[in-house]
């Protein structure tokens, strides 16, 4: 059964598939922008219509395609903006006092508990934001698919260690809200990603950084889809 005190309200704006959430809390109509970019004027307009005040903002990483709609939202409204301490001083922008967190701190949205997981890999302070058994995973995981760790700040090591972490630690029944629509579908669980993203099949890192830094971008398409560890050995990938 889906947790009834919040709802996740997806949008796919600008020119390269992102995806900005609302993160609704259903009791005290607060909401939460994850990643506002491209079109701010959209995004205000879905939480009127959705009878929303928008009070925070939660950055996943700090990448302008992921935070070019945030000063166009702190325009509009009095909003509190989250990020991981690593991120901002990988940033160095100059933010109005924002919140600066560590992995495992909670922000409180109305009753809604919203836990941060410190994901690096694409960026040193990349996070993921984890509410219910849903988790929002901007370009730390997509579906079938992980972030590239080619830009500045990338490490591939670090994903590797990343990916791995919620691999284990999570639930497998857990529902991923990835940072792109790149793939055939635009949500999965985590189980389903153990079954069929590379990313997720290799054990040891070297083989890991090799398929991230050497293959993926030469050998995959979007939209991504399901690939199996059976198909990976077959193309002597794994």
């Amino acid at each position: 059964m889906p947790d009834a005190s919040f709802k996740v309200h997806a949008m796919e704006l600008g020119p390269m598939e992102n995806f900005v959430y609302l993160v609704e809390d259903v009791t005290s109509r607060r909401c939460a922008v994850v990643d506002p970019a491209w079109e701010v004027e959209r995004i205000l307009g879905r939480a009127d219509e959705l009878d929303l005040r928008i009070t925070d903002i939660l950055l996943t990483h700090s990448h302008h395609d992921h935070i070019n709609g945030v000063e166009g939202v702190l325009n509009a409204a009095s909003a509190e903006v989250h990020l991981l301490k690593p991120e901002y001083e990988f940033w160095q922008h100059e933010l109005d006092r924002p919140s600066l967190h560590h992995g495992g701190d909670r922000v409180e949205l109305g009753g809604t508990t919203i836990t941060i997981h410190h994901t690096p890999g694409h960026t040193p302070g990349s996070a993921c934001y984890e509410l219910g058994n849903q988790i929002i995973t901007g370009d730390t995981l997509f579906v079938f698919g992980c972030g590239r760790c080619d830009l500045s700040g990338g490490s591939p090591e670090d994903m590797f260690v990343t990916l791995r972490n919620m691999k284990e630690r999570l639930p497998q029944d857990m529902l991923i809200h990835p940072g792109h629509n790149y793939s055939v579908s635009t949500t999965s669980t985590l189980g389903e990603q153990i079954e069929g993203n590379p990313f997720m099949h290799y054990d040891d890192e070297t083989s890991f950084v090799h398929y991230r830094m050497q293959v993926h971008d030469r050998t995959r398409d979007e939209p991504y889809d399901a690939v199996s560890k059976q198909q990976l050995k077959i193309a002597n990938l794994l």
